[in-house]
């Protein structure tokens, strides 16, 4: 019997999966199958993951948006401490939902874990004091083929959960907070552009 209960297409985004797992708890404590292979293929999620990659953050930092321009990952998300809001913007070019994006609270508690196929952008805000995030991925890592979006992008529009600030025309962080505490955001993760003028050469 599968361990696992999996929404698919979340958000109508095909592809998008919310994976949650069967949890077993008694009084010692609980156990329960993080990941099992057979579980994934009876379930129609038939991929070989390759890399397994772990971060820690504190409150407020915001991570992405992040995409890989020519060696494309398909990832596998989750937290083992704390809360994050996990995002996922589509950017498949002939997908009839190019630019929308979905947003999930992963968490310790709820054990979620978030599939995001080849060809989505991804970022994510830690929501409590401490996060361990979590994930899997399908191809190495390759250096100098990051991609990314702005984070307030009003053109994807998403809705970033206790997120306080206005856009200012860039990625800035300036002027945004979460519980009166600013927001923190890696240099890079500040100069990303727009969806519209990060493609706007491509056919």
């Amino acid at each position: 019997m599968s361990q696992i209960k999996i929404e698919n297409n979340v958000n109508g985004i095909e592809g998008l999966m919310v994976i949650s797992p069967y949890i077993h708890g008694d009084n010692r404590g609980y156990f329960y199958e993080s990941y099992n292979q057979n579980d994934m293929k009876e379930n129609g999620i038939d991929i070989d993951f390759v890399q397994d990659n772990q971060s820690m953050s504190k409150k407020g930092v915001l991570r992405g948006l992040h995409f890989q321009k020519e060696f494309p990952q398909t990832k596998l998300v989750r937290v083992i401490r704390g809360a994050v809001f996990d995002v996922a913007v589509d950017l498949r070019k002939k997908s009839s939902t190019y630019g929308s994006w979905y947003g999930v609270e992963l968490t310790e508690e709820n054990k979620k874990q978030f599939l995001i196929p080849r060809g989505f952008a991804h970022g994510f805000l830690v929501l409590s004091d401490i996060a361990e995030f979590c994930y899997k991925c399908d191809d190495f890592y390759h250096p100098n083929d990051e991609g990314g979006l702005a984070w307030n992008d009003p053109d994807i529009g998403i809705i970033w959960p206790g997120l306080e600030g206005n856009y200012n025309g860039s990625a800035s962080s300036s002027g945004y907070s979460m519980d009166g505490i600013p927001i923190i955001l890696s240099e890079k993760d500040q100069k990303w552009l727009g969806i519209k003028e990060t493609f706007k050469f491509e056919v």
